[in-house]
């Protein structure tokens, strides 16, 4: 069985090393994450209990992904946690990140307008979803931005051979609740993740009309900033937490955000 870690501390090693340090060095590491994760109130939920765990404050970059791996390849951040697999991967194997490891998953959904101009509800895909709006040219908001949820977007617009443009295709360049809020005032259709969707309070004229297709899977990854290239990054407490949150504590804690009685992420680190 291979090692799950390069420059890896088990946790108890790691909070070990941290009682050993100054106060000061142990304050608070820098996490660049997405706009859903922040949105959604998992942060807020889950970070108080790794702060109780390991008295490291946890201060968080909400980006969309492309953004949050631009601010760790600046080293601006110490860890980054986000959701489009190929960017994480490229990132890792460019020597900006030491190693990706799974932390959660949830799904992406398309929602839009309740009467569902374009019948995207009567579709069989998530490509064909898209394809029917498309025909209708129904108004479309993107968020525009290069995050994991636009990623996730233009692969499906790919599938549905499809390049969309014109005037009922809204780049919004924003994040993801910010996109529904657009999206509401318009309205219009989206993509967005279901964690973010079902802490929505904003709907509207706006309801969940697509989801279940296996092309709308949204897996969660978590990278040590590489300190080698950037020798300010804190390691030993980034990788305090990589470790919290993908141990059964911080797994149970991500299991157990719920909203409405609805669990927004799943876990599933090995």
């Amino acid at each position: 069985m291979t090692s799950r870690r390069r420059f890896i501390l088990p946790a108890a090693a790691a909070l070990a090393l941290l009682s050993a340090l100054p106060a000061a060095a142990q304050t608070f590491i820098t996490l660049a994450s997405t706009t859903s994760t922040e949105n959604s109130g998992l942060f807020a939920h889950i970070l108080p209990l790794f702060l109780r765990d390991s008295g490291i404050e946890v201060r968080v970059v909400a980006q969309g992904t492309g953004q949050a791996l631009e601010t760790g390849r600046r080293g601006d951040a110490d860890v980054v946690l986000v959701h489009a697999r190929p960017q994480e991967e490229q990132f890792v194997a460019e020597g900006h990140g030491l190693q990706r490891f799974d932390v959660m998953y949830n799904d992406f959904v398309i929602v839009g307008p309740i009467g569902d101009p374009a019948g995207v509800g009567a579709a069989d895909t998530a490509p064909d979803a898209m394809a029917a709006i498309a025909a209708a040219e129904a108004p479309f908001a993107s968020r525009g931005d290069d995050s994991g949820t636009h990623v996730a977007e233009m692969a499906l617009w790919q599938a549905a051979g499809l390049a969309p443009a014109g005037t009922w295709y809204l780049s919004t360049g924003s994040g993801m609740g910010a996109t529904l809020n657009i999206a509401a005032q318009v309205p219009a259709y989206a993509l967005a993740d279901r964690g973010t969707w079902l802490s929505f309070e904003n709907r509207g004229p706006l309801a969940l009309l697509f989801d279940g297709d296996p092309m709308l899977f949204n897996p969660y990854g978590i990278i040590l900033v590489n300190p080698e290239r950037h020798p300010h990054v804190k390691a030993v407490e980034g990788q305090a937490f990589i470790d919290w949150i993908i141990s059964a504590a911080g797994q149970a804690a991500i299991a157990s955000y719920r909203v409405k009685g609805e669990q927004l992420f799943f876990p599933n680190a090995e």
